[in-house]
């Protein structure tokens, strides 16, 4: 990963138009945004930790951003990430996220959504807000975001998320949800390849690969196999593929570029108890090389253990209740930020959770996360 200078963050989101009323700005916007993310990274988990972060470094916040009307209250900071328009704010994430990183050849870039579930009010009749991310498997970055519009699903945010990112010679990998012909047409398009999971959301489609690998006349031999041992626990993962699939072409023709299908099959050994289960994919990549097809199929889950769970254990957001306006959204991108610059920093050999109270406790750890210096 080419890791860039993150020092224009900054420039990157001062082109988010302020929506506020000229007579009521006390505060620039910039500003605001500037405590909230050093707050963030520090460990605050909420307007009123935001607010409490900037008053106890207002004499530091003064020196660097000049400030003439002290810190914001947490109304005024959770008012203000209420109005920001959702879309605008992840547009600019994902063109800071682009600047900050150049991609790895053949990325794994994987797609997955989250539900941050406190952020439901009841009182209003507001859902939980549920929020789709694309994460870069080996640059271990949040590459880009889309929140599910309401009375809406993923597959309608997923080609709204790629429209946003620069996908182009990755690989990307999507759950059953995301197995859908616009999607697969959208990578495409976008110059990518595809790696998706099967349920039954597709019509015959699954039945149709499960049969080939499970007849004797047809499944190929086992390409590659892996095995691990962790925690008392066993793992033999095996693959199998082909790209001999005329026949399933020819009866699924809307799949564009459909090259191969995979099937993946962990039996799992722990305390003496025996499971297995074999899931099946498809792909536009060839089958000639099975390990690299394990590779992507095992680094998609990356995104459930080095993001959502991060997000949920180092910055508790399952237990966020932001919920005025599209705060929510907005503060779930804020966290984005706070954690690919966390990420980033690499010369504290500790946790992100660590890192955040490190932050908090050291102004000159802060701005080495924020500006990436060593």
């Amino acid at each position: 990963m080419e890791n860039h200078s993150t020092a224009s963050i900054i420039k990157h989101f001062e082109t988010i138009k302020d929506p506020r009323i000229d007579r009521q700005k006390r505060h620039k916007l910039g500003d605001i945004f500037f405590i909230t993310l050093c707050a963030v990274i520090a460990g605050a988990d909420g307007w009123v930790a935001v607010a409490e972060f900037g008053k106890a470094k207002e004499k530091w916040f003064t020196e660097v951003l000049k400030l003439k009307n002290g810190i914001p209250s947490h109304d005024t900071f959770g008012n203000v990430f209420a109005v920001i328009d959702i879309d605008e704010f992840a547009q600019c994430f994902s063109r800071w996220v682009a600047d900050l990183t150049t991609l790895s050849a053949g990325e794994v870039i994987a797609i997955d959504g989250k539900c941050l579930r406190n952020s439901i009010d009841t009182a209003s009749g507001k859902s939980a807000i549920y929020m789709v991310s694309a994460w870069a498997s080996k640059n271990q970055l949040v590459l880009g975001q889309q929140k599910v519009d309401e009375k809406s699903n993923e597959i309608t945010a997923i080609p709204k998320l790629l429209q946003k990112l620069d996908i182009t010679g990755a690989v990307i990998t999507m759950d059953a949800m995301g197995c859908q012909t616009a999607v697969v047409q959208k990578i495409i398009e976008q110059k990518a390849d595809y790696m998706l999971s099967l349920k039954g959301n597709q019509g015959t489609l699954h039945n149709d690969v499960k049969l080939f690998f499970e007849s004797e006349n047809t499944s190929p031999e086992v390409g590659y196999e892996s095995f691990d041992a962790e925690h008392g626990r066993y793992e033999t993962r095996t693959v199998r593929a082909s790209s001999d699939i005329d026949w399933l072409k020819k009866a699924h023709p809307k799949w564009e570029k459909l090259t191969s299908i995979v099937a993946v099959t962990a039996k799992r050994e722990c305390k003496g108890k025996v499971t297995e289960e074999t899931r099946y994919f498809i792909s536009s990549l060839d089958a000639t090389d099975p390990k690299r097809l394990g590779q992507i199929v095992r680094a998609h889950w990356g995104i459930e253990n080095n993001l959502h769970w991060v997000l949920d254990y180092a910055f508790d957001e399952d237990k966020q209740r932001a919920r005025i306006g599209n705060s929510d959204a907005n503060m779930a991108i804020v966290r984005h930020i706070a954690l690919n610059l966390l990420k980033a920093e690499k010369t504290s050999k500790v946790g992100i959770k660590t890192k955040r109270l490190k932050a908090g406790w050291n102004e000159t750890y802060l701005l080495k996360i924020l500006l990436g210096t060593s």
